[in-house]
């Protein structure tokens, strides 16, 4: 080999080196030439049209996810860790300073809070609960009947199906933005109106699940995660349990 050979092949391996020692991510792959898609799912290189279809057939192929963040809605933020699957759901919601826990099987959906929550919780008439009432319901597993306006508003929380159809929906025309990098996870990233109809990062490893969500509009952030970890959802307690019947307790 000659000395110029040899010359070349110092230069390369110092390139290489400098930039894998300057640079992580799959950013860095691009930067120093590297296919970004190598050893992923090749969903990266798709439109971002078939990647939003893919990433909603891997959400619906398996039964259970896990849903973190933040959901803005008619002015009000909920802040949720949720565990979800087709037969319920489980875990908790932070509206105003106030956290309650959330408990769905099959159609029965039951709501965990303090007094303060359920005094000023709205009832069929549209008027706040009895305090005397809600005192009764504090630390309670409270069952509630369907027809009840705290039913519509909550159940939607637990129910997987009908809230990632919701939210794996970008807005406007799509377009992909880029590799990056979620939690350790690679990902590719797809946006609508350029952001402003919200952006999705995809995994690309694996099954292109869903990893972070950002909704346009400011209405919310979202990170999805345990796709495909069961969880059990079981009765609460009998002696934890309260049943109030048609409607909120109401003055």
């Amino acid at each position: 080999m000659t000395a110029i050979s040899q010359g070349r092949i110092r230069r390369a391996v110092l390139v290489s080196a400098t930039c894998a020692l300057v640079m992580t991510g799959t950013a860095a792959l691009a930067a120093c030439n590297e296919d970004p898609d190598a050893g992923t799912n090749g969903v990266g290189k798709l439109s971002a049209e078939k990647i939003q279809s893919r990433t909603r057939a891997a959400a619906g192929s398996v039964d259970a996810v896990r849903l973190s963040g933040t959901v803005v809605t008619r002015g009000h933020t909920y802040r949720l860790d949720m565990r979800l699957k087709p037969e319920g759901g489980i875990g908790s919601v932070t509206s105003e300073g106030t956290t309650f826990h959330v408990l769905r099987i099959g159609e029965r959906l039951y709501l965990k809070a303090d007094a303060a929550f359920w005094s000023h919780a709205e009832g069929a008439d549209g008027k706040g609960g009895d305090t005397a009432a809600a005192d009764k319901l504090d630390g309670k597993y409270v069952k509630v009947p369907q027809g009840d306006p705290v039913y519509k508003k909550f159940s939607g929380f637990t129910d997987k199906a009908v809230l990632l159809d919701g939210l794996l929906t970008l807005h406007g025309t799509l377009a992909t933005d880029g590799h990056h990098e979620q939690s350790g996870t690679r990902t590719i990233r797809i946006t609508g109106d350029k952001g402003s109809g919200g952006t999705l990062d995809v995994s690309l490893q694996g099954k292109p699940y869903p990893l972070r969500l950002v909704r346009g509009g400011g209405a919310g952030t979202l990170s999805f995660s345990d796709w495909g970890k069961n969880f059990t959802v079981t009765q609460p307690p009998k002696n934890e349990t309260v049943d109030y019947g048609k409607q909120l307790p109401t003055s």
